[in-house]
């Protein structure tokens, strides 16, 4: 007859469960936040219908549908991952829910990391809705798609790590402030809602090396105008990534 053992193993479960589990919830519990519903899914759409009435300005393009779209992709990674992450994740620290999780053995690398990818898979349902409405208002993609999702998620990780490192520093109320702030400077100077040409030469050469300018500069390359390998705009993702998500990582307190 087999006998079971039942000695006790008090360890730590492997990082890659902790980090699965972790996942999970963190995409439960932006799926039950109706306010990040709301500013993630349904404002994006809607902006893309504002922005594609013909009332509106020339945006310098023919086809205004395919300017806005790489455009609206870019502001829903940008609101996902920083905007949305910062501020959710700032109250978690003022309520003392990440206190909490600080007194188990879940590492801020594991936190870190479960965050990012639960708002990578809530950008997966953002893409999926924008796309299909673009396709409505006869959005014509030109371009590699594997190049637009590899754009895709360094931008998640660059805006995730900084919308981190925010939250994870500053009070949730500053938080709050300087998250709203900093997304509408990088909306009217990231080349989201005005093209970075309308900014001349030298505004440009500046602009282009932020996180969001690089993110709609290498989708509009690739969706409007069928551009190869946007080498400069990844690699300006890669260096954002690089800093900021090692950054939140280690300086990332839990209360």
């Amino acid at each position: 007859m087999t006998q079971l053992d039942f000695t006790p193993r008090p360890a730590a479960a492997p990082r890659g469960r902790m980090l699965a589990a972790q996942t999970a919830m963190e995409f439960k519990l932006l799926l039950r936040n109706g306010e990040q519903v709301l500013l993630s899914l349904l404002i994006p759409l809607l902006l893309m219908f504002f922005f594609n009435l013909p009332l509106l300005y020339s945006l310098g393009t023919p086809r205004r549908i395919d300017f806005v779209v790489p455009s609206i992709i870019t502001l829903a990674v940008m609101s996902a991952a920083f905007t949305g992450l910062a501020i959710g994740t700032g109250f978690e620290r003022k309520y003392a829910v990440l206190k909490r999780l600080g007194a188990t053995a879940l590492p801020r690398s594991v936190l870190v990391a479960g965050k990012t990818l639960a708002v990578l898979l809530l950008e997966v349902v953002q893409i999926a809705l924008i796309a299909a409405f673009g396709f409505a208002l006869a959005w014509h993609p030109h371009g590699d798609p594997a190049l637009a999702l590899l754009l895709v998620v360094l931008g998640t990780l660059a805006f995730g790590g900084l919308g981190l490192l925010v939250a994870g520093t500053l009070r949730a109320e500053v938080t709050l402030a300087a998250a709203n702030l900093i997304w509408l400077v990088l909306m009217f100077a990231g080349g989201i809602a005005i093209p970075l040409d309308k900014f001349g030469t030298a505004g440009q050469d500046v602009l282009r090396y932020l996180p969001s300018a690089a993110l709609s500069d290498g989708l509009h390359a690739v969706l409007q105008h069928g551009a190869g390998l946007p080498a400069r705009d990844l690699l300006t993702l890669v260096v954002w990534a690089a800093v900021a998500v090692p950054a939140a990582a280690r300086w990332f307190r839990w209360e």
